[in-house]
């Protein structure tokens, strides 16, 4: 629809959107100097209650008067194995005493719906620009509420299929993830027979996308230089959404060992593991990941609540290896400068290749 395009050149100078990495990496700071820089930040509203996303809603808006967004977790429905989760805390046994730490019981994992519905009642009652979902679809009663407030909805999509289902549900765009991504997987159905075929890369899927459904496009994956980001826009795209890239800059609430692993050559590679959260996401390659991998099951939020004690221990403990390092393909391509600077580099960059494609298109031609 093109409704959200107009709205998207309306709500920024750049076609950079920041991603929203729940965590504590998408913070109030970094999110308001992507603003004021001219492109569009991101708050993650997951793993926070509800009123922690208003209290940060309200440090953003006392930041930057701009447009910004906020991203919600579609609440998990699907069937858990406890067996396999109980398995699995036995498997973790000696991360606790490593750490010295204890994993947290089943009755304290949390729920699976993170908070979903008060969290959509105060984005209705006091609007933001922007609200895009990750891990599923509204329904159309949702986006046609939001709509109604004012406000563009975005549903992640990692396939031809969910697409056309935010397309019927009446979204206003859709975030087009490939497998590049770092961080969590938006499939909205986690089916863990689909592990190994891991997905479809950006340029192909922005591809399939663009001759399925009439929504524009926000491409994310493994993005961190401006050229990436024309090839996108010249493949259908009307923005890029950028994470990793994001994450060494000072305004990032990324941990510092996270941020200096991005380029650290003890961690050269990424891949998609179940072993933090229970659902694939991609991050570096360290000893947490290759020992647990393996035997992690299909079980999200509740391997990650059963976690997450372990890795704010090897945080305190400045261990890297225990630690959730998510991180995009290419993360070596990492940025330490501030994170308006950084949206300044990537426009001209952007500006830079379109012009040299200019060129090139006007030389085939004469």
């Amino acid at each position: 629809m093109q409704g959200m395009s107009l709205a998207l050149s309306g709500l920024q100078r750049y076609p950079v959107v920041q991603a929203p990495m729940a965590g504590g990496a998408s913070c109030p700071p970094l999110a308001a100097a992507v603003c004021e820089a001219g492109a569009l930040g991101f708050l993650a509203g997951g793993y926070k209650t509800a009123d922690g996303m208003y209290q940060e809603i309200k440090r953003l808006r006392a930041l930057t008067r701009r447009p910004f967004g906020v991203n919600l977790f579609m609440p998990q429905t699907g069937p858990v194995d406890q067996a396999a989760v109980e398995a699995y805390r036995g498997q973790l046994a000696g991360e606790a005493s490593w750490y010295d730490v204890s994993i947290a019981e089943e009755d304290t994992l949390g729920t699976s719906d993170d908070g979903y519905d008060a969290k959509l009642a105060i984005l209705l009652e006091d609007p933001v620009p922007v609200v895009s979902f990750t891990f599923g679809c509204p329904t159309p009663a949702v986006i046609a509420s939001l709509r109604e407030a004012g406000t563009y909805s975005v549903v992640t999509v990692t396939a031809v299929d969910e697409a056309r289902a935010a397309e019927a549900a009446g979204a206003d765009a859709v975030c087009v993830q490939g497998v590049e991504a770092g961080g969590h997987q938006g499939t909205h159905r986690d089916d863990p027979q689909a592990d190994a075929t891991a997905g479809v890369g950006l340029l192909a899927l922005v591809a399939q996308v663009r001759e399925a459904v009439g929504l524009p496009i926000i491409a994310a994956g493994g993005l961190m230089r401006g050229s990436q980001i024309a090839a996108l826009l010249a493949a259908g795209a009307e923005a890029a959404q950028l994470g990793t890239a994001f994450l060494a800059c000072p305004e990032s609430g990324a941990h510092p060992l996270h941020k200096k692993a991005l380029t650290d050559p003890l961690f050269p590679h990424t891949e998609l593991t179940r072993a933090f959260s229970g659902r694939p996401a991609r991050g570096l390659v360290n000893r947490f990941m290759r020992e647990h991998g393996p035997y992690a099951p299909a079980a999200y939020p509740q391997i990650h609540h059963m976690t997450a004690g372990l890795r704010k221990a090897a945080a305190a403990a400045g261990d890297p290896q225990g630690m959730a390092l998510w991180a995009g393909q290419g993360h070596r391509l990492a940025r330490a400068m501030p994170a308006g600077e950084l949206v300044e580099v990537l426009a001209a960059e952007l500006a830079e290749a379109q012009s040299t494609l200019n060129d090139m298109q006007q030389r085939s031609t004469s």
